[in-house]
């Protein structure tokens, strides 16, 4: 479990592709600290087991599912990557529940500069849209931010300047592709409405008018 408040951005050291599946050696610091072998980290949002660490490296294993789920596949050697260790129960809770379970990826259309916020549409696909509702949360490549618009097909979010400095979003451009997971909240929500209808949601958008339809005030 994690928070979507990145902690460092680190870089790929190096990339071994096999066919599907990929090791990959990413350079660090903060997030290795006080790493074990096992370690969950995220890395632009996805959850990923350390399976060797040096003082400054370490390694994880990618395998098909998430090749093909994610936009990792896309990362070479001196990408630059989100990194975040998981959770710990003792400390403060900031962004939301985060659980480094990709649920697609998205596009960036627009990159907008609005005084000190740069706004960023994000093309997703209809059938992730309908966990989505303004002001509410989202993970992008493991960062946690707020919804401030829905299109047909896609999000718009708004950086503050510390996250375009201290995150990998302040470095992407118009057709970059990023990790979308939806709020796990909403998840349970249309998992819950599925089964009570006994049919898939149409896709929509989480508005108050649809909370009020189905039974919540």
């Amino acid at each position: 479990m994690f928070t979507g408040i990145v902690e460092e951005i680190g870089r790929v050291e190096s990339v071994q592709q096999a066919g599907e599946s990929i090791v990959m050696q990413i350079a660090a610091s903060t997030v290795l600290k006080d790493v074990h072998l096992g370690d969950s980290i995220s890395i632009n949002g996805v959850c990923l087991t350390v399976t060797s660490f040096t003082d400054s490296t370490f390694t994880v294993d990618i395998m098909p599912e998430t090749f093909k789920s994610t936009a990792l596949r896309h990362l070479g050697p001196n990408s630059s990557i989100n990194l975040e260790r998981a959770m710990a129960a003792n400390g403060r809770f900031g962004g939301h529940f985060v659980s480094g379970h990709v649920d697609g990826v998205g596009e960036i259309t627009r990159v907008e500069k609005v005084e000190n916020a740069v706004y960023y549409d994000i093309s997703i696909s209809r059938d992730l849209l309908i966990y989505f509702v303004e002001k509410g949360s989202v993970s992008i490549d493991g960062t946690s931010l707020t919804v401030f618009g829905i299109g047909d097909h896609s999000l718009t979010i708004s950086l503050i300047p510390h996250t375009v400095e201290e995150t990998v979003l302040g470095r992407k451009r118009v057709g970059d592709l990023v990790n979308i997971e939806c709020d796990m909240l909403g998840k349970y929500i249309m998992k819950y409405l599925d089964q009570r209808n006994g049919s898939k949601s149409e896709p929509a958008s989480l508005g108050s008018q649809f909370y009020e339809d189905h039974g919540f005030k």
